[in-house]
């Protein structure tokens, strides 16, 4: 006898892609005029953190929407970046930007919410770490599940793996 049909909901980011965007965006300010004697720069903070730096508020920002359309044009989220305000720290302003992997427990509770509520019934979701898994019957009824999950927004980026 067959399981029944589940999908997996997960939040993950390519590390690879963000690695890209991030040296595309080393380089773009590097190279582009309005950047030249700002002292803008962005530099690697740990494992999945960026910082920006520079002397104005407002070359923070531009090279903070620099990295930010360099993550767009690689497939990856904004929801999944969270960046800080800019903070002068001395002469300079930073930023702190952290890319986010994961549902926290919440999120996830509050899309277990929703799939309860609004769903179809006999679909239930399990919450296991920062995933969760979906199932149900029939597999019309996950498909529904996965349209509904993509008209909201839970403030993460939510991909569906693991269709069986």
């Amino acid at each position: 006898m067959a399981a029944s049909p589940s999908f997996d909901i997960v939040s993950k980011v390519d590390r690879q892609e963000v690695d890209n965007a991030y040296h595309q965006a080393e380089k773009e300010l590097g190279t582009r005029f309005d950047f030249r004697g700002t002292g803008t720069g962005i530099a690697k903070s740990g494992e999945s953190g960026v910082t920006i730096t520079s002397e104005t508020e407002e070359r923070a920002a531009a090279a903070l929407d620099v990295f930010k359309e360099k993550l767009v044009k690689r497939n990856i989220s904004l929801k999944s970046l969270d960046a800080g305000e800019p903070k002068q720290s001395g002469k300079t302003y930073r930023i702190e930007c952290k890319v986010i992997e994961g549902i926290e427990t919440d999120k996830a509770k509050a899309i277990s919410k929703k799939i309860r509520d609004a769903g179809p019934k006999g679909v239930q979701a399990q919450i296991q770490g920062d995933q969760l898994r979906v199932t149900g019957k029939k597999r019309d009824d996950l498909q529904a599940v996965i349209s509904l999950l993509k008209q909201e927004d839970f403030g993460v980026a939510l991909q569906f793996t693991n269709y069986r």
